[in-house]
């Protein structure tokens, strides 16, 4: 790995100090002899475009000016390599300011829901097929995707079924349609975003697409860890069309078949119990 590392950024590496990370990648400290540090990710995933289709959304998400992202260094099958960044605790005025930039990246729009290229949420394929209608990109693309993954893998008994049937069937009356295709991280939990040394937010390891932002901030609730500053910050910049709670759970449905499909039965209970609220 050191030499092949070496080979990307044509420099002589001295240390290489495994960090914590995600359940997909392993990830490391990477100095340099020259005093430059990098954050480097590898994994043993059988998915050679998984660090290609991270380092494109990273990018993307850099156009909007909105929130700090670390721009990809070089990447391959094997790698990511990013700018190292040091990182603290939040302090005072963190997560106001989080919010308020989080509702300008949402700001930075395209023409049609999905984006240029498939990609992944966590390890699962991920379909960003381009659509006019974001009701008609929220079923394919994401919520029918994954019933098709849970009847593969096992998991989609009768219950599920009839359940997504009759979602499908209130989807016009839950759903309605955003304000434009908004710039989305896309995999937006506590562990997908750092704090500087200088109290600065840093988004990582997005699933970017361009889709109701709603989705974005419902997912911030799926596992919590959002500080209530964070929402009310958002509110001051970009306030919520009506109805927005009643559809958290619906836009959370995505990534709790998604943890079913990739975690197993354990999800199942949930995922039920959300198709029955909705």
């Amino acid at each position: 790995m050191k030499s092949k590392l070496e080979d990307l950024l044509n420099k002589r590496i001295l240390n290489l100090a495994p960090v914590s990370g995600g359940c997909i990648a392993q990830s490391y400290r990477v100095s340099c002899e020259d005093g430059t540090q990098f954050f480097v990710k590898t994994h043993n995933q059988d998915s050679p475009r998984l660090f290609a289709c991270e380092a494109h959304g990273l990018s993307e998400l850099a156009k909007a000016e909105a929130v700090l992202v670390p721009l990809p260094i070089g990447n391959s099958k094997d790698f990511l390599i990013l700018p190292f960044i040091e990182t603290s605790s939040p302090k005072s005025g963190f997560w106001r300011e989080f919010g308020i930039q989080l509702a300008h990246l949402h700001k930075y729009k395209a023409d049609e829901y999905g984006f240029y290229e498939d990609n992944f949420i966590g390890s699962t394929p991920q379909s960003n097929r381009p659509h006019k209608s974001w009701l008609d990109f929220f079923w394919q693309e994401r919520l029918l995707v994954q019933l098709h993954l849970l009847e593969q893998n096992g998991l989609a008994d009768n219950e599920i079924r009839q359940g997504m049937k009759r979602l499908e069937s209130r989807l016009p009356q839950l759903l309605g349609e955003p304000e434009f295709p908004s710039l989305l991280h896309g995999d937006l939990w506590s562990g997908n975003f750092m704090c500087t040394a200088a109290n600065d937010p840093v988004l990582i390891d997005p699933a970017v697409y361009y889709g109701d932002r709603e989705a974005d901030l419902a997912m911030t609730r799926l596992f919590g860890g959002f500080h209530g500053d964070f929402y009310s910050g958002y509110e001051e910049v970009f306030p919520l069309r009506e109805g927005s709670e009643d559809r958290v759970d619906l836009y959370n449905l995505y990534h709790v078949l998604n943890h079913l499909n990739l975690f197993g039965s354990n999800y199942y209970g949930q995922a039920v119990n959300l198709l029955g609220k909705l």
